[in-house]
């Protein structure tokens, strides 16, 4: 089967590669002219028989509905379209409905497996009609992980609901990644544990805490047993914010993957004007120790406790 894939960064890249292994013919285009195989997108629909199916791998939002758009312009009815980059699931009915007036099929796929996918296959759920994932399913079937189709595919619903299925996976990863970062520096404050990477080594064989994100901080932990080469600055994709978002609208609580998003906004203060408001309160109420601000918000020397205060709880 032919596939042509636009977007061969890390994941778009590899995915050529895996597809390629499984013995298809993958014509891949990218602005960069180092990796691309086709000048435009123009030239990637010539090389490409129909019916064809096109894979959309580029950033979310505006990179991704101009790449639709201008695919509406170069692709014949009978062709499909997949994006299966990380966009919210809202984007995927305007871009069906562009793509279906020029009689143009679309389907979404949440894509999961990062830079490991290539060589472990990739997680994939899809949105769109039953005909469409047939079409694809050649395709699906070279990039998830060999076993059970249903180990490592779905067919999730309709248009959107391969991006809200990867969206919801993504907030759950985000609660996840910070459960064990939270054990990992528990593990490193007592000064009871001395090796806290065997620690969490031992954990990924036979405890129910095991899984691939556990394997990988130990993997993280054997080049750098502390961490310390990493600033403690931690961005996020915006899925972890879609899924709270979601939350709301359904009345659905969320309180873990929240407290983790949360935690990631908290990495990037420099300083807490927050906690500084915490501090000042407790100082004002109980009397409490709090800290000066020192030179361009170094830490400062604790300060004693304000006159005319007695014993309180906080």
């Amino acid at each position: 089967m032919q596939l042509g894939l636009i977007g061969l960064g890390k994941m778009g890249g590899n995915m050529r590669d895996r597809v390629r292994a499984a013995g298809h013919e993958v014509v891949g285009y990218d602005p960069r002219p180092e990796v691309t195989d086709v000048d435009s997108l123009a030239s990637l629909a010539a090389a490409l028989t129909a019916p064809r199916v096109v894979w959309v791998m580029v950033p979310s939002g505006e990179p991704t509905r101009s790449t639709v758009q201008a695919l509406a312009d170069v692709l014949e009815p009978g062709d499909l379209v997949i994006d299966g980059g990380n966009s919210r699931y809202t984007d995927d009915g305007p871009n069906a409905a562009l793509l279906d007036a020029k009689g143009i099929g679309y389907l979404d796929c949440g894509v999961s497996g990062g830079i490991w996918g290539k060589d472990n296959g990739y997680g994939l759920m899809a949105g769109g009609t039953p005909e469409h994932v047939e079409l694809a399913m050649p395709i699906f079937d070279a990039l998830r992980p060999e076993g059970p189709r249903e180990e490592g595919f779905a067919h999730a619903g309709p248009v959107g609901a391969g991006h809200f299925s990867k969206m919801v996976h993504n907030g759950i990863e985000y609660g996840l990644m910070q459960a064990y970062a939270e054990g990992f520096e528990l593990l490193s404050a007592a000064d009871l544990v001395t090796d806290v990477p065997a620690v969490l080594q031992a954990w990924s064989r036979g405890t129910v805490v095991r899984s691939w994100l556990l394997d990988l901080l130990v993997l993280a932990l054997k080049d750098d047993a502390q961490l310390s080469k990493l600033d403690d600055y931690v961005d996020d994709s915006g899925e972890g914010r879609w899924t709270i978002e979601e939350a709301i609208t359904h009345a659905v609580p969320l309180p873990v993957i929240s407290a983790a998003l949360f935690a990631r906004f908290s990495s990037r203060q420099e300083s807490s004007p927050a906690m500084r408001a915490v501090a000042a309160l407790r100082q004002q109420f109980g009397g409490h120790a709090v800290r000066a601000a020192g030179p361009a918000g170094a830490p400062g020397e604790h300060a004693g406790p304000s006159s005319g205060t007695g014993s309180t709880q906080d």
